[in-house]
Order: C-alpha cells, then structure tokens, then sequence
C-alpha cells in the first residue's frame, strides 16, 4: 500500500515539548527544500505508478524524497545515510520522523529506488521545473546547452583484465552451482590462481619496458585466452549437466552461467583480435560488470579516454537543469540540438528567444531550424575558418552576451559532478545510470531553487 507522508507528523510526539527546540530546528535550506517538497505535484507520479490500497504500508514517499535529497546532497551511502538520519533530531524532522519512527532501513532505500525507477525521476524533475515556471521564478526564454561523461563505477579495462574477470565470476557461479545442486561440476577446474599468476606476469612484463615487452605480452595474453577457453569450456560442460537434471531452483544461477560465459566468449573474440594487430574493434566490450559503458574521448586537450555514458544538459536562467538525458553510445553533438530544443519547449509553452552551445552543437542545418523555428538569437560559434561575414555575425555584443551565458555550462558540470555525484554513477547498467543522473540533477534542481526562490 503506498503510503505519501507519515501520520505522526500531524501529531507531534510527547519529546518534542520536552525537549529544547534548538534540537529540532533545521537550517535555512533544508527548511525552504522542506517546503518546496510539500506541494501535491510531487506525489503525483508515485500515485500514477504505484497506486495501491493493497499490501503492507511502503515506506512513505515523503521520508524516501527527503532521503534521497540527503543522500546526493551530501555525498553518502545508503548505510550512512541511515546512521545519520537516525542519530540527527534535525534530520529526522527533515524526513517527516518522529523520533518514535524507525527510520528506512538501506536496503529498503535501495530497493525503491530501482522500483521507482528513471520515469517517477525524469517526471519529479519536470514537476519541480514546472513549479518555478509558474511561480515566475524562472522564464525558460533562454537555453544553453553542453555535454558531459559520466564515468561507470568500473576499472580501467584492459583485455587481461577481463578476461582474468571472466574467469573468476564463471567459476564463483559454477562453486555456487556445486553447493545447491549435490554432484554437479566434479571435473570443472579452477584456473583463477593459475590465470592471476598468468595476469601479474603479464603486469611485470609490461613494467619492464625492454623491447620484448610486445612479446611477452603477447605470449601471456595467449596463455590466459586459452585457459579462459577452458574455463568456459567446462562451464558449457556444467550447463549441459543441469540441463539433463531438470533443476528449477537452480534456474537462476543456470541463467547466471549462461550470461557470464556468453560475455566472456565475446571477451576471448576481441582479445584475438587484439593479438593479431587489429585495434579498431566496433562496440568492444570494456566492462562484464555494466555492458553499456563506452569508451568516450572527449574533445579537449589533455583529457584520457573516459568510460561511460554521454550525458546532454540543458539550462536555463538561474542555473536550473531543464532536460537531460543518458545516451547510447557516442553520437556527434550536432545530432543532440533539435533534442534538447524540444525537449526545454515541452516545458515552457512560451517559444524560446534565445540558444547558446559551443562549437561542437554547430551545423549550418541545426541555425536554420532554430532560426526558423522562432529563435531569434543563437549563438553557436561556427567550426574552422570562417568568412568574414561570419565573423562580424559572431562579434554582435548580442552573440558574444550568449557565449558568456554558455561558458557557465562548464561551471554546472563542475559543480554537479564535484557536490551532486555525476563525476561517476554508482549505480551500473543503462537503467541504473539514468536513475543515478536523474536524482543528482532532481537534488541539484531542489537545492539551487532554496536559493533562489
């Protein structure tokens, strides 16, 4: 049964007349993010998913927002976030507890956060954008917009790497195979300590910086293809076993295997590829652990490749983030204008008077519909030489206000990914991703609208 805020807030317990107020008093920000989060609108989307009079009392979704505030606001994990709230009578106040209320346990937390998912997240966010619209506190008439990275909450991959990964999670599952189902796998082997071996090996060559170091390497990283071969060799031989079996409680792990040694099989593929002198591997696989991530290199100087997720930002006035998204793979930044345009004028009725990018937003193609489509300023520096024409377009004190107003994009990433958690998601998947981003940019959205409103 979902439950919206907790009861007890409308009857304050006996300690709260006994003890001093000063205990009890929030500071200024949590107390105008408090207020903000009281307006119906953001209860709208938990009734429209999750709507229920069936079941046990979920957690109420007026502790779980504030929560999740806390938790990005500050940079915590589910565990600390927890101990925090409960050893804090200000926080617990925050939340809508009382101190007689048993605050959410993490796990808890976390598990509503992958059921609510990134659409109750996108939908909180454009309630908020929405209510500072009609509050006047801000007008939409001006847009800039900037791409970013958010890094995956993986290592630095290499093919040794992964494969020495693959290794060790078939044989985890298979060893957990063994303990559920008696008799299964007797002639699997485990090849971990032999491919770690294989694997420091490797990392002492490559450190010796002689000139048989592409040999050696070479050499070790057939040797690890090959026990990976066997590895999943064997694993194939342990599901051919259940399958004769027949069984169902062991379906889980069954399906477990058989996703791990298909990654694994792609793993082996691109690392042959690699040993044979071909460096250009179309959607090479960097990660078993989130399947999504993308190498990104990003186009400025001095910056490695990242590896992770595009992310496209869209601002308004006074620094509120009106539309994002995750994207697939890497597309060209030209392609992700008209997007991020439609998406700021779903938003704002009103037509947008004014866009701001950088060079890399820039086509002739994309000035024409934005021009036709009613903007009247747009300030998107041309790429390369330009003419002379071009030149004194792009010297209007106009066009260089708009590109001062762009520069502030930089500003907001930073920011977002230093205080709101976007410089890397803990949450893995595409899935996972979004919801990370879309709770950083709905806490940074809260936060910047208590300081301004």
């Amino acid at each position: 049964m979902l439950r919206m805020d907790n009861s007890s807030q409308q009857n304050p317990s006996l300690w709260e007349s006994v003890l001093p107020p000063e205990l009890f008093q929030m500071n200024e920000e949590l107390t105008k993010v408090d207020k903000l989060l009281n307006d119906e609108r953001f209860f709208a989307p938990f009734r429209e998913r999750f709507g229920t009079t069936m079941g046990r009392p979920t957690t109420a979704v007026a502790t779980y927002l504030r929560m999740m505030y806390l938790k990005h606001r500050y940079q915590l994990g589910y565990e600390v976030l927890v101990k925090e709230v409960s050893d804090s009578l200000a926080w617990r106040r925050f939340c809508h507890l009382d101190l007689g209320d048993r605050v959410p346990d993490s796990t808890t937390l976390i598990k509503l956060t992958h059921k609510y998912g990134e659409g109750t997240v996108r939908a909180l966010n454009n309630a908020l954008v929405l209510k500072l619209k009609e509050g006047k506190v801000i007008k939409g008439k001006k847009l800039r917009i900037d791409t970013t990275v958010v890094e995956s909450d993986i290592h630095h991959p290499t093919d040794t790497g992964l494969l020495n990964d693959g290794i060790r999670v078939i044989t985890r599952v298979v060893s957990k195979l063994k303990k559920v189902v008696p008799g299964i796998g007797r002639r699997f082997v485990k090849h971990t300590r032999k491919a770690k071996k294989i694997y420091l090996g490797l990392m002492k060559a490559m450190k010796g910086r002689t000139g048989q170091d592409e040999t050696a390497s070479k050499k070790a990283r057939g040797k690890l293809v090959e026990v990976t071969e066997e590895v999943i060799a064997d694993g194939q031989a342990v599901q051919a076993e259940l399958e004769l079996q027949e069984k169902p409680f062991a379906n889980r792990l069954m399906g477990q295997l058989g996703e791990w040694i298909e990654l694994v099989e792609r793993v082996v593929r691109q690392t042959q590829e690699v040993i044979k002198g071909n460096r250009h591997l179309p959607r090479r696989l960097v990660s078993l652990f989130d399947v999504g991530a993308r190498p990104i290199k990003r186009g400025k100087a001095r910056t490695d490749t990242e590896f992770g997720r595009k992310v496209l930002l869209g601002e308004t006035d006074h620094g509120i983030v009106t539309i994002y998204d995750v994207l697939e793979e890497n597309p060209a930044d030209t392609a992700l204008l008209k997007p991020a345009v439609r998406g700021h004028r779903r938003l704002f009725r009103e037509r947008l008077k004014a866009v701001a990018g950088d060079r890399g937003l820039y086509s002739q193609a994309n000035e024409d519909w934005l021009k036709s489509s009613g903007v009247k300023q747009v300030s998107i520096p041309a790429r390369g030489k330009v003419s002379e024409e071009r030149r004194q377009y792009q010297q209007h004190s106009w066009f260089r206000r708009l590109q001062r107003f762009r520069a502030g994009a930089e500003a907001k990433i930073s920011l977002l990914k230093r205080k709101f958690g976007l410089r890397r998601s803990l949450m893995r998947g595409d899935a996972g991703t979004k919801i990370w981003v879309g709770q950083g940019i709905f806490t940074h959205n809260l936060w910047q609208a208590a300081r301004i409103a």
